[in-house]
């Protein structure tokens, strides 16, 4: 009778192992999340060997809390990025608005005289009509966005330097700076006094509180469900590891003497509310049927033209904000700002997990590969790197991941044969 119920509920096997039915199982499993897997592993082993290699440099706390500023807008272009890469397009003009809005927001203040909050404001307005104007034609026109954001890049592009007259405006007010270079209420912990910038320990414990919270009711809900959830292993070390890594980066920035940026909490907001419209919305159902099968969402019911035409503005409005946190950061907007920042989202996209095809892609996985070409930047810098290998190692870096991607997507197809 014994024997019977370990063998029904395949316990242990007879040499006390695992049976092989389990390891297999496991296996499909983890190679199942090899794409969600590898990215926060290239991250860490990233972020371990510049650690390293600069003597520990890289993740002393002030060192952190720069990467975050650094690197802030080129995480929020690639929030957007992604969501128009999973809807199987592209867009290759976020430089160029960014720097155009920059420089608006220049003007109004300037020129215009305009309190910098209404500045700010219509510098998102602009923004989205940017988009609303490059999501039309792609949407309702049905020109390729390639085509559509290429001419977008160079319109935007020489708009900037037309507003600008090639001149560089300088000298912003010191509210407009704080979003791009601020702090959450600097001095209220000084040095002198306290160890650690409580206000940043406050915000990560609630921040990974809120985070364990939330899986865990998510996993209740489809374990009540019915629905297929993962192993409870498998959840307990991922809640764990994500849990160290929040409480980590709580302990560097509480360590230097800045505190919390003000754009890590933007950014922070951001992750999250995009998080939660893609994964339980409506909307972020029709991007991902969109991008999988265009066919078949159309014939689902699906209004692909409105899906592309919201998200080229949404697209619009992350790429202004991110022209209004780096025209703050250098107190100055020219007529060069935002030169490349379309290739770094991109890329931060596809290293990211995005599939080339669309219909695949994570606003999670997304800023994990852009803190990926953070790290590679900064890390590179602190040893000297000339900026040539910069761009060559980040380029062969781009392109594994593509590659990786691609062989998973051959492996899978082939094991369904």
């Amino acid at each position: 009778m014994a024997s019977t119920l370990v063998d029904e509920h395949r316990l242990v096997a007879p040499d006390g192992r695992p049976p092989r039915s389990t390891l297999s199982d496991a296996g499909r499993f983890l190679a199942g999340r090899l794409r969600q897997i590898g990215i926060f592993l290239a991250l860490l082993v990233i972020v371990t060997l510049f650690q390293v290699l600069t003597g520990g440099a890289l993740l002393q706390p002030d060192n952190v809390s720069n990467i975050v500023v650094q690197n802030s807008y080129i995480l929020l272009l690639a929030i957007g990025m992604v969501m128009i890469i999973v809807a199987g397009h592209i867009d290759l003009s976020v430089g160029s608005v960014a720097a155009f809005v920059g420089a608006m927001s220049g003007i109004m203040i300037r020129d215009w005289s305009l309190p910098w909050w209404v500045a700010l404001v219509a510098s998102l307005a602009v923004g989205a009509l940017v988009g609303a104007w490059q999501g039309f034609w792609v949407a309702y026109v049905g020109i390729p966005a390639f085509i559509v954001t290429l001419a977008g890049m160079l319109v935007f592009r020489g708009l900037t330097q037309i507003v600008l007259e090639n001149q560089r405006i300088t000298g912003f007010p010191q509210e407009y700076r704080q979003l791009g270079g601020g702090f959450l209420f600097p001095g209220l912990f000084p040095p002198e006094t306290s160890i650690l910038d409580w206000t940043t320990v406050g915000l990560g414990v609630l921040a990974t509180v809120l985070l364990v919270g939330s899986q865990v009711r998510g996993r209740r809900t489809r374990a009540r469900l019915g629905l297929d959830d993962e192993p409870r292993a498998w959840f307990v070390t991922k809640l764990v590891f994500a849990a160290v890594v929040v409480l980590g980066l709580t302990y560097l920035l509480a360590s230097s003497r800045s505190g919390t940026p003000i754009v890590l909490v933007v950014l922070g907001v951001l992750v999250v509310a995009y998080s939660t419209v893609m994964k339980r919305s409506v909307f972020g159902r029709h991007v991902y049927a969109r991008g999988g099968n265009l066919q078949a969402a159309q014939l689902s019911g699906v209004d692909t033209k409105r899906v592309d035409f919201l998200l080229f503005v949404n697209m619009g409005v992350l790429a202004a904000l991110a022209g209004l946190i780096f025209t703050g950061r250098l107190n100055s907007a020219g007529p060069g700002a935002g030169n490349l920042f379309e290739l770094d989202a991109i890329a931060a996209a596809f290293i990211g997990g995005a599939a080339v095809t669309g219909g695949v892609g994570t606003i999670v996985g997304a800023i994990t590969g852009g803190l990926i070409m953070g790290v590679l930047n900064n890390g590179m810098s602190l040893m000297g790197v000339g900026i040539d290998y910069q761009q060559f190692i980040k380029g062969m870096v781009l392109l594994l991941a593509v590659g990786f991607d691609v062989l998973n997507k051959r492996r899978a197809t082939n094991a369904l044969k």
